[in-house]
């Protein structure tokens, strides 16, 4: 990038005073060309995945009447609706992506970031509805969902609306902590990278730790509101939780370096140029070592590349 925060791409004839690399996760390797076509229909098949499983019968958990206490909570609305929490997150990460987009022209970046969460949606959701169609389990407020009148039969045979029974035996784990976490945890990483949180560059800035972990924040008050409407045990959110957090983390470094890194924010295969020249020319706070870049800093050495956003 030259220092307005553009990409610079290395010329086509190498000169004595520079020379093109290539950021990857191993030195000397180049990551592979991304084949777009093939990433779209991918997550189109992980949508219909979790399209499919969306609407399948779950596993039927026998209750005995000893346990039904556990499900005896009233019915209650979502405090945090998919009617708002599907436009917030969207709205927020679009307008997040193509804010820097804007302002740093970065195609590559821009790409690289929409496969990094389209991926993470995509797959947390696939994965989050094949194990709640194979749990089974009854959500807090069962009871009120199966016995509307309140009168359990012996047999225990519901006598509710079918498809309110239906999703009443879907609550392990939660869907909406699994997708604030995988979402809104994409964020935050593309966020963590790009304001240079842990590198020599961010840290000790109080100000950029709190703007990069303040989706995150939001993705924690959303899987606890799933326990105060009485949608979802707890074991429920801290496990969807998890696989939130897991996902979104690993679909973003598919495209991106470790967030300690130096070239944090920039996405993989970014055509860097470094000069030859003395490190003096080197602005002095790139001359502290990058303990975290320990696999590639051989092959980034050279002068920094300054990010539109620090």
């Amino acid at each position: 990038m030259n220092k307005n925060g553009s990409v610079v791409t290395a010329p086509a004839t190498p000169s004595s005073s520079c020379r093109s690399t290539s950021i990857s996760g191993v030195s000397g390797v180049t990551s592979p060309n991304i084949n777009l076509f093939q990433e779209i229909v991918i997550r189109l098949m992980l949508f219909a995945f979790y399209f499919y499983f969306e609407w399948k019968e779950a596993f039927v958990r026998v209750i005995h009447p000893e346990e039904m206490w556990l499900y005896k909570n009233p019915i209650s609305p979502s405090y945090v609706p998919l009617t708002l929490l599907y436009p917030a997150v969207f709205g927020l990460v679009g307008l997040v992506i193509i804010g820097y987009f804007v302002r740093s022209r970065d195609f590559h970046d821009f790409r690289s970031a929409w496969l990094g969460f389209s991926l993470a949606c995509t797959l947390n959701g696939a994965l989050t509805d094949v194990i709640k169609v194979a749990v089974g389990r009854p959500r807090p407020d069962f009871f009120q969902r199966c016995f509307p009148d309140g009168q359990m039969n012996e047999d225990m045979v519901c006598t509710g609306d079918p498809w309110t029974v239906k999703d009443g035996r879907k609550s392990f784990p939660s869907g909406h902590s699994s997708f604030s976490f995988a979402a809104l945890g994409f964020l935050s990483w593309y966020l963590f990278a790009k304001l240079h949180v842990f590198t020599e560059r961010g840290r000790g800035q109080t100000w950029r730790l709190l703007a990069a972990g303040g989706p995150l924040f939001a993705a924690l008050m959303v899987s606890i509101s799933r326990t105060c409407d009485y949608h979802h045990h707890w074991q429920d959110v801290t496990v969807g939780s998890l696989i939130g957090l897991t996902v979104g983390y690993l679909s973003y470094r598919q495209y991106y370096p470790p967030i300690g890194s130096r070239h944090c924010f920039v996405p993989y295969g970014t055509e860097v140029i470094s000069p030859n020249s003395n490190r003096k020319h080197v602005p002095k706070r790139d001359e502290v070592p990058d303990e975290s870049e320990s696999d590639t800093k051989t092959l980034l050495e050279g002068e920094d590349k300054d990010s539109k956003w620090t």
